[in-house]
C-alpha cells in the first residue's frame, strides 16, 4: 500500500477563503448582480435595487455575501454605496468559460 501524504495544513487558510468565495458564487441572483457589475462598472445600490427587481433588504444580504467572500468592492460617496466587482479576485476564481462571462475581452473569438 502507498504512503499519501496529508494535505499541508498551512493551506488551510486559503482553501478557507475559497470555500467562502465558492459558496457565494453558488447562487443564481448573486451571479446575477456580478453580471451587472461587469457590465456597467461601478453600480448605485439604488439602482441594483431597480435592476435585480429585489427589496433593498434582501439585495444587501446578497451584497454582503459578496462583499464577505471579497468578490465585489464598495466605495461610499455621501449616503449612496456603489459597488464594483473585485476584478483581482474574479480572475483567481473563474475558470476561461466563465471568464467570457464576466471578462469577455478575454475571450478568443470564434474563427
Amino acid at each position: 500500500m502507498r504512503k499519501i501524504q496529508v494535505t499541508d495544513i498551512t493551506k488551510q487558510p486559503q482553501f478557507e477563503r475559497y470555500e467562502q468565495q465558492f459558496k457565494a458564487l453558488a447562487d443564481q441572483k448573486r451571479l446575477q448582480i456580478m453580471n451587472i457589475l461587469t457590465q456597467n462598472g461601478s453600480v448605485c445600490v439604488c439602482d441594483l435595487t431597480e435592476l435585480i427587481e429585489m427589496p433593498q433588504s434582501k439585495l444587501s444580504y446578497h451584497l454582503k455575501i459578496l462583499l464577505d467572500a471579497n468578490i465585489i468592492q464598495k466605495k461610499t460617496e455621501g449616503t449612496w454605496s456603489y459597488y464594483s466587482l473585485n476584478q483581482e479576485q474574479v480572475n483567481h476564481l473563474l475558470s476561461e468559460e466563465l471568464c467570457c462571462i464576466f471578462r469577455p475581452s478575454s475571450c478568443s473569438k470564434p474563427s
